[in-house]
């Protein structure tokens, strides 16, 4: 053993000597280590943890046997398909039920007055309308046997949700209407359906509805008006046989003659949702409880986990109501007991309404995503802006890519908080749908939202959605995998090339979100259901080797050329589509000519500092589109794209015209779901697609 005597000739200090050497000469030191002790551990608490995916993201299907090359999620339980993830919440109406008591009796609608906060109604409020409006429409004959069809033509605001939430309290149903549609189509709706009551929020719509009547047969007896009618209104109704009166009136008449609620069986129908159609009459889809009950659940199982939504959650209603769309967002919100704010009616008040609601979900379509896009690279307007961008976006990227998804980085303190806080701060959950978005845009916002952010792909004839993104799915470029609630396959369409052996084709939906047909119409329903029950949507997809769906194509524009080669129009705007100096393109051919032509709109928003960045030209939106060289651009730029995309060369265009205004819906040429109405576009641009031959042929 080593004396002291020995450690002191050492000169190295003794057992004494060595705790007042920790303690004089290493405290320092003790502290720093202690300090990096901590910070290994907060940061090891703290740090941001990938989200764990519901199933393996390599493979979110799989093949059912039976040999139609059929695929189902991953998530599904053998081969049944998901018809409710609540027992007590088989219908809408349950779901209303079950939000009032999730609730707590909270804020159920919300609405406002320009510059003014939101007020809200209660869960309970709310169901206490409903039976009073509801119990109106049994006092004026309605029943769930005898005229069960209410007709709701309004924009969305709080009356619209307790109209058709009367129509479920008393197993009746719901038929929307929009003015988009046109006189004539209306008149085709109210006599289709047989509808006797329609509920109007404005004048103007009910005097659109007695035009649509007019002197003529129909079936219109009252008009309950969201506001007080004048004098004039009612006596113009009296002559048409209808009677109108305000919405208040109605609700005191029901309040008189109050009834029992009578709730609908799962397999009831709930709505009669009329497809707006780009050629020829609307079509009414039958959708049934099940129908929604099915597709809001498949919703809830993909995001349970991950982003399930509760009470303290605010939506915000400004995608139409009359489409099924934003109907299954409203109902998610209801059963789980959340708020459903409205916009003011005015999209160019949506930017104040959403600062002011601070919504946490937000569905939204591509159209608007694309704008949001658009302007964040606008104001990249210098060399060094733009980098800091795109280094800030590839940062985010990374994270995305480990499946992290936040918005607390430095990142989004320094470039993307303007971003987030143009949609008021707090939205969690986004999902996009009802028409493709491009890859490079869907990531972009992904990571510079820093939320969930789901795209889907569905049609009203499958309720709503069919596909969705998987939660910590980061990859852009596919529609997801099916929904637990069905099943897809795809079938051969050899003219087109596309073959279901090599996992391409028309996708094909089945599983209880599947309608029931179209009213009063065996025939179109013939076309759209087959004999084993799966539904055909005229979309053509691929199946990714991970076992989701990428739409490729659209079967029903396709047409020949003179030549004899095939042409799906909508595959090729979606690569035009993609250049920064456009918003909008037609891509028009027949069979009596050789090659493909397009009318092109550039983006008001955009054009002006592309062609800046790209030709060094400066001026005007109006001046820039009417000048040959940016014209000659924007088609170099669509053909490299076209190349890009793996365009063949009849494929591309050979010559277009450059148009300064929008297609939009009032113009009618594009459908509510701001889907091109390509008859219409042909039309209207008959002159300059002559034109535009006739340049080629000289």
């Amino acid at each position: 053993m080593l004396s002291q005597e020995f450690l002191q000739k050492l000169k190295l200090p003794v057992l004494d000597d060595v705790s007042q050497y920790i303690r004089n000469v290493s405290t320092p030191m003790l502290v720093s280590m202690g300090a990096v002790a901590a910070a290994t551990t907060y940061y090891l608490a703290t740090r941001p943890k990938a989200l764990l995916p519901l199933c393996d993201l390599n493979m979110q299907s799989v093949e059912i046997p039976g040999g139609e090359f059929a695929r189902r999620s991953a998530l599904q339980n053998g081969d049944s398909h998901l018809t409710h993830v609540y027992d007590d919440a088989r219908t809408i109406y349950e779901f209303f039920l079950r939000g009032v008591r999730l609730s707590n009796n909270g804020p159920c609608l919300g609405s406002r007055k320009p510059k003014q906060p939101y007020e809200w109604m209660s869960y309970r409020e709310v169901m206490e309308r409903t039976e009073n409006l509801g119990s109106a429409f049994l006092h004026k004959g309605h029943s769930k046997t005898t005229d069960p069809h209410i007709g709701i033509f309004s924009q969305n605001r709080p009356e619209w949700t307790i109209s058709e939430l009367a129509c479920y309290t008393y197993s009746l149903v719901s038929v929307p209407l929009y003015d988009t549609l046109g006189t004539e189509a209306i008149s085709y709706i109210i006599d289709k359906a047989s509808i006797s009551t329609i509920v109007c929020d404005v004048v103007d719509k009910a005097n659109l509805v007695l035009n649509c009547v007019g002197d003529r047969e129909h079936t219109v007896k009252t008009i309950v008006l969201m506001e007080t009618p004048s004098d004039e209104l009612v006596n113009r109704g009296k002559e048409a046989g209808i009677h109108i009166l305000s919405l208040q009136e109605m609700e005191a008449i029901g309040k008189a003659n109050h009834h029992q609620p009578v709730p609908p069986q799962p397999d009831d129908l709930a709505i009669i949702c009329f497809t707006s159609g780009t050629t020829g009459n609307p079509k009414g889809a039958m959708i049934t409880h099940k129908n929604i009950v099915s597709n809001c659940s498949a919703f809830i199982k993909l995001t349970k986990v991950s982003c399930p939504i509760s009470p303290s959650d605010v939506h915000i209603s400004f995608l139409p109501l009359a489409h099924m769309f934003e109907r299954v967002v409203q109902a998610l919100m209801i059963v789980e007991g959340a708020r459903i704010g409205f916009f003011q009616g005015d999209i160019r008040l949506l930017s104040d309404d959403l600062t002011t609601l601070k919504p946490t979900v937000f569905p939204v379509v591509p159209r608007l995503l694309n704008r949001m896009y658009d302007k964040i690279l606008g104001q990249a307007n210098t060399s060094l802006k733009r980098w800091l961008l795109e280094f800030a976006y590839r940062r985010k990227e990374a994270e995305m890519k480990k499946g992290i998804m936040r918005r607390d980085t430095i990142w989004d303190r320094l470039i993307f908080r303007k971003v987030q806080a143009s949609l008021g701060g707090r939205v969690r959950l986004i999902l996009t749908g009802a028409a493709p978005i491009s890859p490079a845009v869907l990531t972009f916002l992904r990571a510079a939202m820093g939320c969930q952010f789901y795209e889907g792909y569905g049609q009203t004839e499958c309720t709503a959605g069919c596909t969705m993104t998987m939660p910590g799915e980061w990859a852009a470029g596919h529609v997801g995998a099916p929904l637990p609630c069905n099943s897809l396959k795809v079938v051969d369409v050899p003219e087109m090339n596309y073959l279901a052996a090599n996992g391409e084709g028309e996708v094909c939906v089945k599983g209880p979100n599947v309608f029931l047909g179209y009213l009063k119409d065996p025939e179109k329903t013939a076309e759209a259901i087959d004999a084993d029950g799966w539904l055909h949507t005229g979309d053509i997809g691929k199946w990714l080797p991970n076992g989701t769906l990428k739409i490729v194509d659209r079967k029903k524009h396709i047409f020949k050329l003179a030549q004899g080669e095939y042409i799906a129009p909508e595959k090729i705007e979606n690569v035009y589509i993609r250049s920064d100096a456009l918003a909008q393109v037609f891509v028009h051919g027949d069979s009596l000519q050789a090659c493909l032509v397009a009318v092109v709109v550039p983006d008001p928003d955009f054009l002006c500092g592309w062609a800046k960045r790209t030709m060094g030209l400066e001026g005007s939106y109006q001046e820039l589109c009417g000048r040959a060289d940016v014209k000659r651009a924007i088609m170099e730029d669509m053909i490299r794209l076209g190349k890009e995309g793996g365009l063949k060369s009849f494929e591309q265009v050979k010559a277009i015209y450059v148009h300064t205004e929008l297609f939009s819906v009032e113009s009618g040429l594009l459908t509510p779901t701001l889907k091109a109405k390509r008859n219409d576009l042909r039309q209207h641009f008959r002159s300059q697609i002559d034109e535009l031959y006739a340049g080629i042929k000289m």
